[in-house]
């Protein structure tokens, strides 16, 4: 299991470096509101996910299951993008299928601690 914790704290680094150029190129009325939420929830999720790696057992769970939160907050955000047009379809599609897989790792992350 030790692998696939590492590798989603890696897979969500690469999703951030993916991610925050597109915020950039958000327009200005929406960079610093949008945007900046956008942002700070991905490296709060980030965080969170290394947190859960270095806590005790008995913490885990009820870490991931804040990510779980978080991730579902920031999917919604990422469609009201998609809507807005601030991010094309092809991005779209590639974010969301994303986000969906890291929420079934992070799910069977919780589902291993059982």
């Amino acid at each position: 299991m030790a692998v696939i914790k590492e590798n989603i704290i890696e897979e969500f680094y690469d999703f951030i470096k993916y991610l925050l150029p597109i915020i950039e190129k958000f327009p200005r009325s929406q960079k610093f509101i949008l945007g900046d939420r956008i942002s700070n929830k991905v490296m709060d999720i980030h965080e969170m996910y290394i947190e859960a790696y270095y806590s005790a057992r008995s913490n885990k769970k009820e870490i991931l299951q804040k990510i779980n939160i978080k991730l579902e907050q920031l999917r919604y955000l990422i469609r009201l993008c998609f809507e807005w047009h601030y991010i094309n379809n092809k991005r779209y599609e590639y974010i969301s299928g994303l986000l969906l897989q890291l929420g079934k790792k992070t799910g069977a992350w919780i589902n291993s601690l059982k």
